[in-house]
């Protein structure tokens, strides 16, 4: 059955056109795995008076804790006081006074106004009875964003599950008093659209469960069972594709790149297991044997648009998001990357940096940033970590041929 919250949202876009602790988890993807572990290896760092590392400075702790991880090597403490910052003081504080008591936000898992029906759907079905029709998508949602800051038509990024991906993304430290209350506050509280299932245990969607692993392995939640329903869910050519429940489906770029992120995740946390590094190690191969953005069949660039960097992504594809995740994962560079990275390299700006693209429309509490065709300091962090990790190769390369 698909998911009927997936179905809401598509006829929304297209007409007005208990938790079992396992310890607290990083989540920003730079726990150690592999050989040389996430980003590594990587140039030497970048000077602080650099202009470009200056301009992202002065930008909000979420981007000033990880631009000195990250770009400069600065120390622990340094890192750990600036990350601190992030649950008091802009992006991350903003998401953080809008949470409701019951640890919801926006009153829904994934689409806002839903808790009531969800509740019910699970009720009706311990009964034994149907479950309530699904709202309609017309209906006026119980939290709107506080600043105006819907983006027209198209999918809401205010409910419960897309506030903490990007709470996961700004990097909060986890294991924070708010963090962990949140933890057993949506554990306890919230269930999904589908089914009335507990947020943590997941649903139907590959992607939605994903995005669930790596929010529960940032948390410290238990979610091994999601994690072996991906594995089962993992199609025969290596991908994955949200859209595969319902009808016959090749795998999806998009779906197979929030998988093996979150599958990465979750192994950083718990140790992993070889059958789910087998299964993200496919999922990986399925993208490089399309070079990230090419047609296994004939070889053309299967969709211009991967090539115009957004903020957040969200379930969207791009090439930043994807040469990010083998930046993330650390190692040397297979070969099958290079058109992708110096697609990245030829985004960069003269005065080095890149813009933000191709903004996903959508409700949205607030904007990180905007508008399109700006520069981007999440973006030029971004870039600038991956051409760290990769140039890094060619510069032991060179080094090794010289002596």
């Amino acid at each position: 059955m698909r998911n009927r919250a997936m179905e809401a949202l598509v006829a929304l876009s297209e007409g007005d056109s208990g938790v079992r602790s396992v310890g607290v988890g990083e989540g920003s993807g730079m726990e150690p795995t592999e050989n040389q572990g996430p980003y590594q290896p990587r140039t030497p760092p970048m000077a602080e008076d650099d202009p470009v590392v200056q301009w992202l400075l002065q930008g909000d702790p979420a981007i000033r804790w990880q631009v000195l991880r990250d770009l400069v090597n600065a120390s622990e403490t340094e890192v750990a006081t600036e990350r601190a910052r992030v649950e008091h003081e802009g992006w991350g504080a903003r998401l953080l006074a809008l949470r409701a008591p019951d640890g919801l936000w926006a009153n829904g898992a994934y689409v806002p106004g839903t808790a009531a029906f969800a509740a019910a759907t699970a009720r009706a079905l311990a009964a034994g009875e149907p479950p309530p029709p699904f709202p309609s998508p017309d209906a006026e949602p119980a939290e709107a964003p506080t600043d105006g800051s819907s983006a027209g038509p198209g999918q809401p990024w205010t409910a419960t599950y897309p506030v903490l991906l990007d709470l996961c993304h700004l990097g909060i430290p986890p294991d924070s008093p708010v963090m962990q209350e949140t933890a057993h506050l949506v554990a306890r509280n919230c269930r999904w659209e589908y089914d009335g299932l507990p947020f943590f245990a997941g649903e139907v969607d590959c992607c939605i469960n994903a995005g669930t692993i790596l929010i529960g392995a940032y948390l410290g939640v238990d979610v091994d069972p999601v994690v072996q329903q991906l594995v089962a869910d993992q199609m025969p050519d290596g991908g994955w594709n949200c859209w595969a429940e319902t009808r016959p489906a090749p795998a999806s770029f998009a779906s197979t790149l929030d998988v093996i992120d979150a599958l990465l995740r979750w192994e950083r946390h718990t140790g992993g297991s070889e059958e789910v590094r087998r299964a993200r190690r496919n999922g990986e191969e399925y993208l490089l044997r399309r070079n990230l953005f090419r047609s296994f069949r004939t070889g053309e660039v299967v969709n211009p648009q991967w090539a115009l960097f957004s903020y957040p992504p969200r379930w969207h594809y791009d090439l930043l998001k994807a040469t990010e995740y083998f930046a993330r994962r650390g190692g040397t560079p297979d070969p099958r990357l290079a058109e992708a990275i110096e697609r990245v390299r030829a985004k960069r700006r003269p005065d080095g940096r890149w813009l933000l693209e191709n903004n996903h429309s959508g409700a949205v509490h607030f904007r990180f940033e905007e508008p399109d065709g700006t520069p981007s300091r999440w973006n030029t962090l971004r870039a600038l970590r991956v051409l760290r990790w990769y140039d890094a190769s060619a510069h032991s390369g060179s080094a090794s041929q010289a002596s």
